[in-house]
């Protein structure tokens, strides 16, 4: 059973603060082995991919074989159920025609002292995308993080995905054609990480890595951040749904448990106003956990970090919300807007009763790769500025520079960087500017 919390309780702050504050990320103890084989891929390459392919995948190959061919990626995702491909389809020209819609324009104009200013866009050369294999194998993360960056104009994506016992996923490999992703290598893992940041002789470096992994793959990001860009740590998953008496409490259970059912470190959290609603939601997670296949993570992640929270009213929610910056939070209430502009701090929202956090996970549009534990303060979803680089510019004439020079000669010599005044001085009437 979730923990309940009544904001009329004497304690209800300090309970609050410790939900909050809750660290649910299991603390990473495998720093030294992921930095050994960052180190070994890049001394040796090739050859320490397969031995670690062979290790952890149980696979053993070639060098040529590290790569999939076409025929190969074409022969897996033929084996794709073609309602799953439909589906695929579906969702990529959804989440295609959003991200268009995210593309920022040029910036070129002249100020008032005739000074020309602006900035350009141009895309990253190369993005690498991590796709986990294995039995947690999702084919709508390919599409929420390969079309993003085909639609921002990245030249060249490079897919890695680990392969254990030489499994193919049918639905990754049909994803991954739906989004124009032909350059596929059989490899997972820290290893894999280190090859797309440092390249191999059969694998070329690329400028950012995004994706989802386990706790490897996100501590071997970790550490190469800086020689690439990363899209970002991700935690547990989470939903803060806000909903008043008048929902359905089935519909309010399956929400909160569609995010639990994903790990028992995720986090499902119900506020409402309506304590007898909050009971019958209770009743329906219980019920629900009896059928769910995934029953034992959902059940876990319900016990040990699941709350429903009572508050006198929904005008209370908007600060609570903020409080958490939860990844996911649903508005499952009569006038959702109305709470939605009281509200700064989330991933991503679903507005009214009929938008479950779901249909964001598939076919909404908008980017599933959403900041956890609390980031939703300062980050946001994956987007197609994530795989564009802005560049500003500046153009002077002379009479422009006499405009807005003297002043930087004026800060330059207040900071003691004498050749930086000079450089403009020189350009002025006089070396001092006058």
């Amino acid at each position: 059973m979730a923990r309940r919390l009544d904001s009329a309780a004497a304690d209800f702050d300090a309970a609050f603060t410790a939900l909050a504050g809750e660290k649910r990320e299991i603390a990473s103890d495998h720093s030294a082995k992921v930095a050994e084989i960052i180190s070994a891929v890049r001394a040796r390459g090739d050859a320490a991919l397969l031995e670690f392919t062979a290790r952890f995948d149980g696979l053993n190959l070639t060098a040529p074989q590290l790569r999939l061919t076409a025929d190969e990626i074409a022969e897996a995702a033929s084996d794709c159920p073609a309602e799953t491909r439909a589906a695929l389809v579906f969702a990529a020209k959804r989440i295609e025609d959003f991200h268009a819609e995210q593309m920022p324009a040029a910036l070129d104009y002249k100020d008032a002292g005739g000074v020309r200013l602006g900035a350009r866009w141009n895309a990253i050369a190369a993005a690498g995308l991590y796709v986990p294999g294995g039995t947690a194998a999702y084919p709508s993360s390919v599409l929420m993080n390969a079309i993003p960056a085909k639609v921002a104009g990245v030249a060249r994506i490079a897919m890695v995905v680990p392969t254990p016992k030489g499994a193919l996923n049918p639905a990754v490999m049909a994803a991954a054609e739906i989004a124009g992703v032909n350059e596929v290598y059989r490899i997972g893992g820290a290893q894999a990480v280190a090859a797309l940041a440092y390249g191999s002789e059969s694998i070329a470096a690329v400028d950012k890595i995004v994706g989802p992994g386990n706790e490897w793959v996100a501590e071997a990001k970790r550490q190469v951040f800086g020689t690439v860009g990363i899209d970002m740590i991700a935690g547990p998953s989470e939903i803060l749904v806000v909903a008043d008496g008048a929902n359905d409490a089935d519909w309010i259970a399956a929400d909160l448990m569609s995010q639990a059912e994903h790990d028992a470190a995720a986090q499902a959290i119900l506020i409402t106003d309506d304590a007898a609603f909050a009971g019958e939601v209770a009743a329906a997670v219980d019920k629900l956990l009896e059928t769910l296949p995934r029953r034992d993570i959902a059940a876990a992640s319900w016990q040990m970090h699941g709350a429903i929270i009572s508050v006198a009213n929904l005008d209370q929610a908007a600060a609570l919300v903020d409080r958490i910056a939860p990844e996911h939070l649903e508005l499952a209430v009569a006038e959702p807007e109305a709470l939605f502009d009281k509200i700064s701090h989330a991933g991503a929202v679903f507005l009214g009763r009929h938008t479950p956090e779901a249909v964001g996970d598939y076919v909404a549009g908008p980017n599933h790769v959403l900041p956890t534990s609390g980031s939703a303060r300062f980050a946001s979803g994956l987007s197609v500025h994530d795989f564009l680089k802005r560049t500003s510019f500046a153009s002077c004439d002379a009479a422009s520079l006499a405009q807005i020079g003297p002043a930087a000669v004026t800060l330059a010599k207040a900071e003691g960087l004498d050749a930086h005044a000079l450089s403009l001085a020189l350009r002025l009437k006089g070396e001092d500017g006058e």
